[in-house]
């Protein structure tokens, strides 16, 4: 009988022992770009509260009470993931891109070869990964001609606005915002995840769409509020770009979803 009572408790210690099995963690959809395959179409729409973004002839109100209006509005949009509800996702092969106000084809983009699936969440990075700043010259959206880009050592610009405002305690009344630095604890590059209120279900023969607004005002508010008279230029890698990487890093919100 102590033998037996000896026993069980031999084989409750060694399960109470025994290593509980890792978390799964996320994994990439294998499809191997087959025939069946997607498409998807991610657009972007800038505004200014809930204003259309208007370059040059806009006049805007920011956090502090001050006026502006914008010349130059410019991000990068990289390392697009989209998301399936059981956490496998779908990585873009060379997602890099430059959405430019002033060029309306910039503001919207076909992702190619998505597996056929519901996709519930896209993410992505606000700026250029450090890879491709210390990879020398680029092509297309990387391309240095697209003015934004410092040199081989600050790198890529990741977002750009430029414009004027009464305020300003700049001699010109301008405002000049380029948030650049890819590596170290000033660094501008921030990720973005956002839920889809519905999926976006990609299929064979049709192409549903994303469709992203990005709103100015976020670039002047929390966690820092942004006056013109004091915070009028942020043009080299550090504590500012930092700070005001921080502000515009929750300036993206979803739309709508097309199916």
């Amino acid at each position: 009988m102590r033998y037996i009572v000896f026993l069980a408790a031999l084989v409750v210690a060694l399960s109470a022992c025994r290593k509980k099995p890792d978390p799964v963690p996320p994994t990439t959809i294998d499809h191997g770009g087959v025939s069946g395959d997607g498409h998807l179409k991610v657009e972007f729409n800038n505004q200014v509260g809930d204003q259309p973004l208007q370059l040059n002839s806009g006049v805007y109100v920011n956090e502090a009470g001050d006026t502006f209006s914008v010349s130059i509005y410019k991000y990068y949009i990289s390392n697009i993931r989209l998301w399936r509800a059981d956490s496998t996702y779908f990585d873009e092969p060379g997602s890099y891109h430059l959405v430019n106000e002033a060029q309306g084809d910039s503001k919207s983009f076909i992702l190619h070869d998505v597996p056929v699936g519901d996709y519930v969440r896209v993410s992505y990075l606000i700026g250029v990964d450090s890879a491709r700043n210390v990879s020398g010259a680029q092509s297309g959206a990387l391309d240095p001609a697209n003015a934004m880009f410092w040199d081989w050592n600050t790198g890529y610009i990741m977002a750009k606005l430029e414009g004027t405002s009464p305020q300003s305690g700049a001699a010109a009344k301008e405002i000049v915002y380029h948030a650049g630095g890819f590596s170290g604890s000033y660094s501008v590059l921030r990720w973005v995840s956002l839920s889809l209120p519905q999926p976006a279900r990609v299929q064979q023969g049709r192409t549903p769409e994303i469709h992203l607004v990005s709103d100015v005002l976020e670039w002047f508010k929390a966690p820092m509020t942004v006056d013109f008279a004091t915070r009028f230029h942020v043009t080299n890698p550090g504590k500012d770009a930092s700070q005001m990487a921080s502000n515009y890093s929750d300036m993206f919100h979803v739309d709508h979803v097309v199916n």
